[in-house]
């Protein structure tokens, strides 16, 4: 007889177990309507470090201090990046300096100078041609050598050929430098100005600032430490904004959308639920993940959902366990606003 009542007894908790998954698998829907999801606050931190090498000189805050987004919190010993920026300067000097003078050409002075030069080689020439007719006539008539007749003959040649050289250089003076020099030297401007810019960023890149509002929840270097590019000095938790990952049950998905209101609660206030609005829906499955507490069995797929909470306020810390308590219409449709309330929470996740 009482293996008869065992029996029936586990029947009857196998049935009761049975319903209790069916409907916590539906995401706790109540009488009115209501979806209860279980999820945490998201950790939001930024890892702050230098983007160039060197010695900290100061680091200015200290953990759990709060900062406001563009404040200073450490600074690189700056002379090796001054340094840099002195030198680069000069090299620009130095490009403008080559490029004004390809570009302005030849001086008036140094035209003046190979004119000067072919009219002295047209002189040197008239004499060496009057030498050479004079060691002809003789050489004709058997007077000279004809070692002396050959010399006058090369006396003349070269003379020719030096005007020749004069006369070239007289138009490349008054031509100036070629179209191609001049490109030449504008793309090494170019290239001076763009090494300046580069020297001017990594100055200012030794100056750390926060990027947003938060707590420093981590201070990593101290001064004098010399750091690698990428080095870690702070680690900071930003303040806003405040995300909730939750989690909705494959029954309940069709009724969760983007806009859709809700209200994050906390077991510190239980009583002061936060507003928010659902502003992400992701399109692929999952097993709910061990760190979230549900009731609903850890292998069901789930649906990882992000809520935007409007106004957060310092109840609300990262990691914090929450419930998210949301009221969808009776008949699982969505709200006439709808489209508009769902852009407005794209707007507010960029």
């Amino acid at each position: 007889m009482n293996k008869k009542r065992l029996i029936i007894l586990l029947i009857l908790l196998l049935v009761a177990g049975s319903l209790a998954w069916y409907f916590l698998l539906r995401g706790e829907a109540n009488q009115n309507g209501e979806i209860t999801l279980y999820g945490n606050v998201d950790i939001r931190q930024v890892d702050l470090g230098f983007r160039v090498s060197g010695r900290i000189e100061t680091m200015r805050y200290e953990e759990g201090d709060e900062v406001r987004a563009g404040d200073l919190l450490a600074v690189l010993n700056k002379r090796p990046l001054e340094d840099e920026v002195r030198l680069a300067r000069a090299q620009v000097e130095v490009a403008e300096a080559e490029l004004l003078k390809l570009e302005t050409g030849t001086r008036p002075q140094e035209i003046a100078q190979a004119q000067a030069q072919v009219e002295e080689r047209e002189t040197t020439l008239r004499n060496a041609e009057r030498y050479f007719q004079r060691q002809r006539d003789l050489h004709d008539t058997g007077a000279v050598s004809k070692q002396a007749y050959d010399d006058a003959m090369a006396r003349r040649n070269e003379a020719k050929a030096r005007l020749q050289s004069a006369r070239e250089g007289l138009r490349l003076a008054q031509e100036g430098f070629r179209e191609e020099d001049v490109l030449q030297g504008r793309a090494n401007l170019r290239a001076a100005k763009a090494r300046l810019a580069e020297a001017l960023t990594r100055l200012d890149d030794a100056d750390l600032y926060a990027p947003s509002d938060g707590v420093i929840l981590t201070r990593v270097r101290e001064p004098g430490t010399v750091v690698a590019a990428g080095s870690i000095a702070y680690t900071l938790s930003l303040h806003e904004p405040v995300w909730v990952r939750a989690y909705v049950p494959e029954p309940q998905l069709g009724r969760i959308y983007p806009g859709l209101p809700v209200q994050v609660y906390t077991d510190t206030s239980p009583n002061t639920p936060y507003e928010g609005q659902v502003g992400f829906v992701s399109p692929q499955a999952e097993f709910t993940p061990k760190s979230v507490e549900t009731t609903s069995l850890r292998t069901d797929l789930v649906y990882r959902i992000r809520v935007i909470v409007e106004k957060p306020d310092k109840g609300l810390r990262q990691g914090m366990p929450v419930t998210v308590v949301a009221r969808p219409a009776q008949d699982g449709k969505q709200d006439k606003g709808q489209e508009q309330v769902q852009a407005n929470a794209r707007k507010s996740e960029e």
